[in-house]
């Protein structure tokens, strides 16, 4: 089989896969060993599943061939981040606390992945508990971005980014506390999108933040981002987060025009202090949907000025009160700059959590104001772009600036208020892609899919793709 077939979108293979063209045991084989092969250079996986994935893969085979065909992502495989459990094997976070945790019982997201027929072939790197953005860690290495081996993929979902992007997983799951699905995605040039929070179940997915945590899909493309987040949504009463509300076909409603649609801009939080080749694509792209009939409307969002703060002590607070005993028994297994920061959530007061929970709800309702009026707000995703492994710093127009604060910046607000957002790629500035961010209503991801699969149609990656991928002849 050739690898030519490994660079294809996941529901593209989908449909040689319905119509049998395509052998889900072949492809999963090939996709075993163009994983393993690529994995030397990315380090993507920190662990694969073969025998077990090839077992699946023969299952949904039979199924199809008997006339049981589940859906566009039967017998396609697929790894996913490793904090989201797969029942009776290892899931580490990463860490080395808990480097031999197995769970009993599979994720809810995992279920479903299984009743859609996905064939999971291994899980994927991360940084240490989700709490970190370059995925450079001390316990399985750090992730290398396939568009330049030398910058980071972002994290947390470093390596979700980074296998999609070299073809070692046609789709994935990533998890998003403060960007950590949309960081990682814009980096590695993939649509990544963070659900409505409460739209997917988080059952059997290791907490970083209670009330910040979302599961959604990373993928190669708007349809399969859509396909993915038709098979993991849905209510399940183990997580009291999840909502129950209905499921739509986010499949149904992509393509077409920007006729009557209204794009939102804010100007004084989403375009200060931009790097100006992303400033630049992403205003390009606004003026794209603008001359294709949509609607252009400035919002105010006045409260985002003290959104990092919010975000920072909602995050800190909580994690550290997820961690809080093994930072005293057990202080010297977590990385460095985990255990930093879990020991800098320790000093935010019950009064400081309290008053940022109230300064999250003026954001949410200033946010939910904005959204009346429009269908969209549009933005970066990161207001600068990946930096070097190792270095604590971002280039913001020349300047260096702290990496951390710089990448959560525009996509902690969504977190706070639990909207959905996703990032798709928009272009590419020294070799390294670029990514914009939409924003749309609660529960309404059909939208934000919509306004993306129309960006995505006018090609701004011209086709490009990244150098450490499937490029070869199996």
């Amino acid at each position: 089989m050739a690898k030519e077939l490994l660079n294809k979108t996941a529901t593209e293979v989908g449909k040689l896969i319905e119509g049998r063209e395509v052998s889900p045991v072949e492809l999963t084989q090939a996709l075993l060993d163009h994983a393993h092969e690529v994995n030397e250079t990315t380090n993507a996986y920190i662990s694969f599943r073969d025998e077990a994935a090839l077992a699946e893969a023969k299952a949904a085979e039979e199924e199809i061939a008997g006339g049981n065909y589940r859906g566009p992502l039967h017998g396609i495989p697929m790894a996913i981040k490793d904090n989201i459990y797969v029942g009776g094997e290892v899931t580490t976070m990463a860490s080395k606390i808990h480097g031999e945790f197995v769970s009993q019982d599979d994720a809810s997201v995992v279920k479903k992945l299984r009743e859609a027929g996905v064939v999971l072939t291994g899980k994927l790197n991360m940084h240490e508990y989700a709490w970190g953005i370059d995925n450079n860690s001390p316990h399985f290495g750090s992730v290398q971005n396939p568009w330049n081996t030398d910058k980071v993929p972002g994290g947390s979902s470093g390596g979700s980014g980074a296998a999609v992007a070299s073809d070692a997983s046609f789709t994935t799951l990533g998890t998003d506390t403060a960007g950590s699905i949309r960081i990682p995605s814009a980096a590695c040039g993939l649509v990544g999108l963070k659900p409505t929070h409460g739209r997917v179940a988080k059952y059997g997915c290791f907490p970083l933040a209670w009330s910040l945590d979302h599961i959604g899909p990373m993928s190669k493309s708007v349809a399969d981002a859509a396909a993915t987040l038709r098979a993991i949504a849905g209510f399940d009463h183990r997580d009291p987060t999840a909502v129950d509300v209905p499921v739509p076909d986010y499949s149904a409603d992509l393509g077409g025009d920007a006729r009557d649609l209204v794009i939102g801009v804010e100007e004084d939080y989403f375009f200060r202090d931009v790097d100006s080749p992303i400033e630049q694509a992403v205003r390009k792209q606004i003026e794209d949907l603008v001359s294709q009939g949509a609607t252009l409307k400035t919002v105010s969002i006045p409260s985002l000025a003290i959104s990092e703060w919010t975000e920072l002590a909602t995050s800190l607070s909580e994690a550290s009160a997820i961690h809080h005993r093994d930072l005293q028994t057990r202080p010297d297994d977590f990385g460095a700059d985990i255990r930093f920061l879990f020991e800098l959530g320790e000093l935010f007061s019950g009064v400081d959590y309290l008053q940022a929970q109230q300064a999250r709800r003026q954001i949410k309702q200033e946010f939910t104001a904005a959204l009346r009026d429009v269908d969209v707000i549009i933005a970066p995703t990161l207001p600068v772009m990946a930096p070097d492994i190792g270095s604590p710093t971002a280039k913001l127009n020349g300047q260096d600036v702290d990496l951390i604060d710089n990448f959560i910046r525009f996509t902690g607000p969504s977190n706070l208020t639990g909207l959905p957002a996703m990032t798709v790629p928009v272009g590419l500035t020294d070799g390294l892609p670029i990514g914009l961010q939409i924003i749309g209503r609660a529960f309404d991801e059909a939208r934000v899919l919509k306004v993306g699969s129309i960006i995505e149609a006018t090609n701004p990656m011209e086709g490009k793709r990244a150098p450490v991928g499937a490029t070869a002849t199996v």
